[in-house]
C-alpha cells in the first residue's frame, strides 16, 4: 500500500518533460562545411601533391608551417649547443 502511494505521489510531483538540449544545441546544430573544404582540398585536380601538398592549401596553413619549421629549428640549434658543451666541458655549474 504504502509503495503505491509513493509511486502516485512521484508521478504527480515530477511530470515527465521532453528534453529541449539548451545547452548542447549550439554543439549539435552546426552548418555542415565539409563539402566546401573538401572543394578547396580537392583544388587543382589529383597527382599534383609534389607540388600542391593538400596540407598548405587553406589560408592560414603558411602560418602554421613556419611556426612549426621555427619550433623544430630553434629546437635544433639548442640540442646541438647542448652537445657542445658536452663534449667540451663548457657552461659547467662549479
Amino acid at each position: 500500500m504504502f509503495a503505491l502511494a509513493t509511486r502516485q505521489a512521484v508521478r504527480t510531483v515530477a511530470p515527465i518533460r521532453q528534453q529541449k538540449r539548451g545547452l548542447v544545441n549550439w554543439m549539435v546544430n552546426y552548418p555542415d562545411r565539409v563539402m566546401e573544404m573538401k572543394k578547396i582540398q580537392q583544388a587543382g585536380g589529383t597527382c599534383q601533391g609534389e607540388y600542391n601538398p593538400t596540407w598548405l592549401k587553406q589560408p592560414g596553413d603558411n602560418l602554421t608551417l613556419i611556426f612549426g619549421a621555427g619550433l623544430v629549428g630553434y629546437g635544433a640549434i639548442l640540442s646541438c649547443v647542448g652537445y657542445y658543451r658536452l663534449a667540451t666541458g663548457k657552461g659547467k655549474k662549479e
